[in-house]
């Protein structure tokens, strides 16, 4: 997206007369990116969707608090890392599940979910990627299936890029070596 149109949705978005309009452009221009990017976590369809509408409700109540010191994106992926995060750890706690055992929690949500169209081989590297911690899960996503650049993944998850790249390394290690036993 370009600068200047992020940068006019601001000033929309912080004029009480244009607010609600510019809201709605906000929705539009980034539902679906930020529907996948929290697919990426939580991997259940509807669960992504529960995700997204809390955080649309989170910007929606915060947008008065967006001073611009990063990219409206960048907030906007934050906030729904953020809620993904929050949601996985409400379920977990809900289905007392404990951190060792969130890989299959997680996948059993995968394999029952019928949004999940991907073939053997996608879920084999489902399975490898849930063995992965939370940070490095999300750090693999980003940068693997998003492309997104280390300073864009340093200012969203706020961490450094050094710290960063070394997540990458080693969930690309970790799923290298599950699937070579897979196999």
């Amino acid at each position: 997206m370009l600068q200047d149109t992020e940068q006019d949705l601001i000033e929309r978005l912080h004029d009480p007369a244009t607010q609600q309009a510019a809201f709605s452009d906000l929705v539009k221009m980034f539902s679906e990116s930020l529907y996948w990017q929290i697919r990426k976590i939580v991997l259940s369809h509807d669960d992504a969707n529960d995700v997204l509408q809390n955080t649309l409700i989170k910007v929606w109540s915060s947008i008065d608090n967006f001073r611009g010191d990063s990219k409206l994106s960048t907030w906007l992926y934050r906030i729904a890392v953020n809620e993904s995060i929050t949601f996985l750890n409400k379920q977990r706690s809900q289905n007392n599940v404990s951190m060792d055992d969130a890989d299959s929690f997680l996948l059993s949500r995968l394999e029952g979910d019928e949004y999940f169209d991907g073939d053997e081989a996608q879920l084999q590297l489902q399975k490898a990627i849930l063995t992965l911690p939370e940070k490095q899960r999300i750090v693999f996503n980003m940068r693997y299936f998003d492309d997104m650049k280390y300073e864009d993944m340093s200012e969203v998850l706020e961490t450094s890029v050094g710290a960063l790249k070394a997540s990458y390394h080693h969930a690309v290690k970790k799923i290298e070596e599950f699937l070579s036993k897979e196999h």
